[in-house]
């Protein structure tokens, strides 16, 4: 089934220009961008974004340093499978724990720092999708 599903590119990537190696990744794992920008995400945006994350110890180290500490790249990507498929090439939370070839285990600096975000099922893809872009702006 086709399906779109939410990434980022953290900052911690983006700092090291990272984005467009990551892009091919993604298109080279058989995903198309329908939709894509870069912002520097502000201290509420991130804590809507990660609302669900609210009660975790590190809830506040991701929003108020992290993920605002740079820009990140949003985009839609759609595919067969984008959900599973976007998670697989991310690999592990923890890249030490991340199987070789995903972007985690090449790219990611730490737990946190761990150079992308995709959603981890259909409905949070659509909660994410609709919280960073407008269906005008998807193709």
């Amino acid at each position: 089934m086709i399906e779109r599903t939410l990434s980022l590119i953290k900052p911690d990537a983006v700092q090291r220009n990272l984005t467009g190696e990551i892009l091919a990744m993604i298109q080279g794992a058989g995903l198309k961008v329908v939709a894509l920008k870069m912002i520097h995400m502000t201290k509420a945006q991130a804590e809507g974004f990660y609302a669900v994350h609210r009660e975790r110890p590190f809830f506040d180290s991701l929003t108020d340093e992290y993920i605002t500490s740079g820009p990140v790249v949003k985009m839609v990507v759609s595919g067969e499978g984008a959900v599973k498929k976007m998670r697989t090439l991310m690999g592990a939370t923890n890249p030490e724990k991340a199987a070789e070839g995903t972007i985690r285990k090449k790219y990611a600096v730490s737990l946190e720092a761990n150079s992308v975000h995709g959603s981890d099922a259909p409905e949070t893809a659509a909660f994410e999708t609709r919280y960073f872009f407008s269906a005008f702006e998807i193709v």
